[in-house]
């Protein structure tokens, strides 16, 4: 088994380390990309398979509307892979959440925007997808990326 982190998921090179502590160098042709679950060897003595890593989320909650587009302009212009849930921003976190907070250090430190660090398992398109439902069961999220395009 090999984890791998969601955001590298969409890449076609990397370098990998099994849980056995194999090193592995994954390259795959532009037509196939890796997914939870995805079998990248099988043989008579192992396979190898694909595992989503838990991914990291910030939650952002702006005070005011007009926090709340100061906030996502600063989201926009920084490219973060975002979810919008009710009023609530999230961000992907690829990095250390201190390298988030810093971008937003002025509307934090004035209580404008309450932040809080998640660590939810991706399952199907999205962990963020899996959090608080309307009373009719659907999920409340909306995705939006900056990453290869618009979604």
């Amino acid at each position: 088994m090999v984890n791998i982190p969601v955001a590298d998921l969409a890449r076609r090179r990397l370098l990998a380390t099994t849980r056995g502590g194999e090193e592995l160098a994954i390259a795959l042709p532009r037509h196939q990309k890796l997914f939870d679950g995805a079998i990248l060897l099988i043989d008579g003595e192992r396979a190898i398979v694909v595992r989503a890593a838990t991914e990291r989320w910030m939650r952002l909650e702006p005070r005011s509307i007009s926090d709340a587009v100061e906030l996502g302009y600063h989201a926009g212009n920084l490219h973060w892979r975002v979810r919008f849930q009710g009023e609530v921003l999230f961000v992907a976190l690829e990095g250390r959440p201190e390298d988030y907070t810093a971008r937003l250090g002025e509307m934090i430190s004035a209580r404008r925007v309450a932040v809080s660090i998640l660590d939810e398992e991706e399952s199907d398109g999205g962990a963020a997808e899996r959090g608080p439902q309307a009373d009719d069961g659907r999920a409340t999220t909306t995705d939006h990326f900056h990453h290869d395009g618009h979604q």
